[in-house]
């Protein structure tokens, strides 16, 4: 929507946004320097400062750009045999152990999906890493997935778990507002030494972010947001599967509706700040994820080297004081964004 609504031009930025094919490749383009800045899921700074599962580069983030967003979805079959919950998840599990593994989809072993989905597993009494199988799927293909029976379940954000609904795929069991109240989900990721050396530029970029998110966040400008996202070149994904997560009027499936209150936050009082609690709860669930060989690395110092709120507060301080775009004025610097 920054692109959108030439918020990049008005703070004296050119971006150009690239469609990457996944969150793996988002993680290189930007440790290898093809990609100055990205939208990343909340763990991917950590992870690739410390190097988890793949290659290593200092990251850090001076914006979370949403909250919440996400909802567990379990496929069709599993309603038609009488599960509608963890806990009856946890007796399916248990009455079939010798015949199949459950398998689950998550978008990312770093990501808010994964956390959420062991987390509400292990609350049920289910052991995510040994009754279950948990595997990495792009978010679009989970519809095809679930319905095909290649997957029994997934955590992902919208609009695919009301893609799947609408298709009579699957239901879904619960949403990541409902689990973990005020989790952040996506960041806006760059490297560290692409902070420092440009550090105008980078905050120039936060502040037209900022004034996107509050744009989002405004519920008169749905319509104009969901009509963007349906494009070909964005989510290309129809309308109404888009509305429910931006309405928060929710169908869970097999006729029950309700509203889900900030099923996705854009803005809002410290919704955007890369705080210290924000950190601690992506650290939390890093540790637990047990991708780390080195715990201790996971300290509150590391999430204040890795989630900027001085950063933010530069940034906030020129979204306030920025003056609207001037007319033909030409942006100052070239950025490149995922």
């Amino acid at each position: 929507m920054a692109h959108e609504l030439g918020l990049f031009e008005k703070f004296g930025l050119d971006v150009a946004l690239h469609r990457e094919l996944g969150w793996a490749t988002v993680r290189n383009k930007i440790i290898f320097g093809e990609l100055d800045a990205a939208h990343a899921v909340v763990g991917m700074p950590f992870a690739a400062t410390l190097g988890i599962s793949g290659a290593k580069a200092d990251c850090v983030t001076g914006l979370v750009l949403s909250l919440h967003g996400n909802a567990i979805t379990l496929s069709d079959e599993l309603w038609q045999r009488g599960v509608r919950d963890g806990a009856r998840l946890r007796q399916f599990i248990a009455e079939h152990r010798r015949e199949r593994t459950l398998t689950f989809g998550v978008v990312s072993l770093i990501s808010s999906h994964c956390f959420l989905l062991r987390e509400w597993l292990a609350a049920a009494g289910v052991d995510a890493d040994r009754e279950v199988r948990i595997v990495v799927v792009p978010p679009p293909q989970m519809p095809e997935n679930l319905k095909a029976g290649h997957l029994h379940g997934c955590c992902v954000g919208e609009p695919w778990n009301s893609v799947m609904v609408a298709s009579g795929a699957g239901f879904v069991a619960a949403t990541s507002a409902e689990l973990a109240p005020g989790h952040p989900e996506k960041v806006l990721m760059v490297r560290r030494d692409f902070a420092e050396q440009f550090a105008a530029e980078h905050e120039a970029l936060i502040a037209a972010l900022l004034e996107a998110c509050e744009f989002c966040d405004e519920p008169a400008n749905r319509e104009q947001v969901i009509a963007t996202l349906a494009r070909r070149e964005y989510v290309n994904a129809a309308p109404a599967a888009l509305r429910a997560g931006l309405s928060g009027e929710f169908d869970f499936g097999h006729g029950v509706t309700r509203r889900v209150p900030e099923f996705g936050v854009f803005s809002g009082p410290e919704a955007n700040e890369p705080s210290a609690d924000k950190a601690s709860w992506a650290l939390r669930h890093l540790r637990a994820s047990g991708l780390v060989k080195n715990p201790a690395d996971l300290t509150p110092a590391l999430g204040a080297r890795v989630f900027r709120a001085d950063i933010f507060e530069r940034a906030s301080r020129l979204r306030s004081a920025t003056p609207e775009k001037k007319e033909n004025e030409t942006p100052d610097t070239q950025l490149t964004l995922a």
